[in-house]
């Protein structure tokens, strides 16, 4: 890390052009000569990227950004803040560091925090960040995990591990066994120094395939931001060999949604003709596979087995998804398109249906958006409808 980059004057700077087009930037001349000029327009850029994800860090001064690739690829503060309320005890070991989001959170909760990070660079700002934050519970060590674990003389409450997602030999990569650390080649050496087992993984990682890799995994956390997965988490306990619990928690800008379940939890699903209201699961619940299950929780009747839509006469408020009015119910045929929906501005879904949202908007001339929204699906006997829809929730 560069300690020029943390001088009030050079944060000052970078504060007031945090906001600026920095490819205008970039041919303005360089203020502070001592600095690679390419070192100060990334703080900026890499500080403008923060501002919705890392609040904590955009609003405090004297904080140092590592490349605005890291800061993209980092925990934001929702989901650390959740992945905080899974440990607990005296001493936690962090064996990915990075920028140190996760550990901030952790340091809440945990008495002491180690934070391991190969990046020297990396480790120094984590070290300085640490300390403009008043965190004084976190120890940074720089160099390979699995040697400070080895040299280490202790144990720990938790380990938590989010491995690299990129191998030099095989690009980007989302089975932990390719990921760096190897966490299912390490495990065993991992349990000789705690019971429990905190990994982050690739919310593109299949489930029933990382669970082919593990061991004594208790519980499995799917946490979306906003409706989009960001995060699969794996709570491993030493010995564990019992029924799986599965969260789906859905983080919205002022609530939660959280959908729990066995993974070894079954149901057959009641099917119907669209009714008064549609259900669609969020994300979490989606990403979990528990189709049938969300919908005999609720007392919903699902549209057809793989549309994965449900509905009800009563509206079920709780419902952990978006919830729409129904207002049409209409056949997929070229006369109700051009009456209901030809020239028109809508909001297009579509669910277990042949055509895609951008052909259908093309063949239709639907344009995006306003208030009405449009679920191409497949009910019934493979029939396929239109449901025109009004959002509630």
């Amino acid at each position: 890390m560069n300690p020029e980059l943390s001088k009030p004057d050079v944060q000052n700077w970078i504060l007031e052009n945090t906001s600026a087009n920095t490819e205008k930037l970039a041919f303005a001349k360089n203020p502070f000569p001592t600095i690679d000029y390419k070192q100060l327009l990334n703080q900026v850029t890499a500080r403008a990227k923060s501002k919705d994800k890392l609040p904590t860090w955009f609003g405090k001064t004297g904080i140092v950004y590592p490349s605005k690739v890291s800061v993209e690829q980092t925990s934001s503060e929702k989901t650390a803040r959740y992945k905080a309320n899974l440990v607990s005890g005296d001493n936690l070991i962090d064996l990915t560091g990075g920028f140190g989001v996760d550990d901030y959170y952790f340091s809440k909760v945990v008495t002491n925090v180690v934070h391991c990070e190969l990046d020297s660079a990396l480790s120094d700002i984590a070290t300085h960040n640490f300390k403009v934050l008043g965190v004084a519970n976190i120890s940074c060590k720089n160099g390979n995990s699995t040697e400070i674990l080895r040299m280490g003389d202790g144990s720990y409450d938790w380990i938590y591990v989010d491995p690299s997602r990129r191998n030099d030999a095989k690009g980007k990569v989302f089975m932990l066994a390719d990921c760096l650390p190897n966490v299912p080649e390490l495990l065993d050496f991992y349990f000789s120094y705690s019971d429990n087992i905190l990994i982050k993984a690739a919310p593109l990682l299949d489930i029933s395939a990382a669970l082919s890799e593990l061991k004594h995994v208790k519980h499995i956390h799917i946490v979306s931001v906003a409706n989009e997965v960001k995060e699969l988490l794996f709570v491993l306990k030493n010995g564990f060999d019992s029924a799986i619990e599965i969260t789906a928690s859905n983080l919205l800008q002022d609530s939660t949604q959280t959908f729990q379940f066995r993974l070894s939890e079954h149901a057959e699903s009641n099917f119907g003709k669209p009714l008064e209201f549609l259900y669609e699961p969020n994300p979490a619940i989606y990403k979990s596979g528990a189709f049938d299950l969300v919908g005999t929780r609720f007392g919903l009747q699902k549209l057809h087995p793989n549309s994965h839509l449900y509905t009800s006469d009563d509206l079920i408020a709780d419902f952990p998804g978006r919830i729409f009015k129904i207002e049409h119910c209409l056949p997929y045929d070229k006369p109700s398109m051009k009456a209901h929906l030809q020239g028109k501005k809508a909001n297009v879904s579509v669910r277990n249906f042949p055509e895609s949202v951008e052909k259908l908007r093309s063949k239709w001339k639907i344009s995006d958006g306003g208030d009405r929204y449009c679920f191409f699906t497949t009910v019934g006997h493979n029939d396929k409808i239109v449901l025109l829809s009004r959002k509630i929730t």
